[in-house]
């Protein structure tokens, strides 16, 4: 019986060992998209997702966990254990705008979460409805001021990167426009297109479709340069005479702070490789989400760096939330 034992021991023991070895991953690895699908994060996740489960050799998982101007999925993936199945798809806003707009959040983005990659940069668009009365960026800022407080704009959240694009955007204009904050872009572009809200700096992936259907007009793209996708369009800066301004976003991937050099490693060699296929390059360009990459290191320095400017001009304009 004591030998029966032993010998069963030591095959479990072996079977343990076996599956420790095994490479990573050995089960589906779950995308935690903090935000309601439609927008521009939730666009990248299910673009890579086919090539990735490929890269992975593993199932890939979409979970859509909103709130908080994305910290509620922030904060799980930051509290999950750090084993390489609960990856962030992460943005400006949950990786550095919130460290200056929220006086307490529930993870720090560096000392919480790990950087892979930063994935692409997103182009962001002014949009108007049908109804405002302003052909250009110089008709919209010569409405507004004559009409304080009667345009207001829409964005997925207070905190949120849209909302800090429009608010630098009033600042740089001098113009009094309300802000109507919403649980996320799907609803925004709803109440957008028929009229509840005025307009948007918001990522072209969700607004430039209505603007092609007629509902919504683009004024001006986000970019210190023309948009690819869009060279008709001028920049927010050429057309409304604004030297120097800029509204885009970015988005990255990001992991809870211990999880292993070597899943890092997997991780950003993973989603490197999705990119980098032409397919899903031309789908995500298409979409308005330039590829970025660079390596893990390079992405944790700039997430640094994000957090320093995004802070000052939260502060400069009194972009605060409790």
């Amino acid at each position: 019986m004591t030998r029966t034992i032993w010998h069963l021991l030591a095959l479990f023991s072996l079977a343990a060992a076996t599956a420790l070895a095994q490479p990573y991953p050995t089960k589906p690895v779950k995308l935690i998209v903090p935000f309601p699908p439609g927008g521009a994060v939730d666009v990248y996740a299910r673009i890579v997702q086919p090539a990735l489960a490929e890269n992975l050799g593993q199932t890939i998982v979409i979970e859509n966990k909103t709130g908080a101007s994305g910290m509620i999925g922030a904060e799980s993936v930051a509290k999950a254990p750090a084993d390489g199945y609960t990856v962030l798809v992460g943005n400006v806003a949950t990786l550095a705008m919130n460290v200056g707009i929220y006086k307490k959040m529930p993870y720090d983005p560096v000392k919480d979460l790990a950087p892979v990659m930063r994935t692409v940069m997103v182009n962001y668009a002014l949009v108007v409805n049908a109804a405002v009365p302003a052909k250009d960026v110089k008709e919209l800022v010569a409405y507004a001021k004559a009409n304080p407080g009667k345009l207001s704009y829409g964005s997925s959240g207070s905190g949120s990167a849209q909302h800090m694009a429009a608010e630098l955007f009033k600042a740089a204009t001098g113009t009094d426009i309300t802000h109507v904050p919403y649980k996320g872009t799907g609803a925004l572009v709803g109440d957008l297109v028929a009229g509840h809200v005025s307009m948007a700096i918001a990522d072209q992936a969700s607004m430039m479709p209505q603007v092609k259907a007629g509902k919504l007009r683009a004024l001006g793209v986000g970019g210190l340069k023309r948009s690819p996708e869009y060279p008709d369009i001028p920049t927010i800066a050429e057309a409304g005479n604004l030297p120097g301004f800029e509204a885009v976003a970015w988005q990255g991937i990001a992991v809870p702070v211990a999880t292993s050099p070597e899943i890092v490693k997997r991780l950003h060699e993973a989603f490197a490789k999705a990119q980098d296929n032409p397919a899903i390059r031309e789908k995500l360009i298409a979409a308005g989400l330039t590829p970025a990459g660079g390596t893990s290191d390079d992405f944790g320095r700039y997430i640094k760096s994000e957090i320093a400017k995004w802070s000052k001009v939260a502060k400069d304009i009194g972009a605060t939330v409790d």
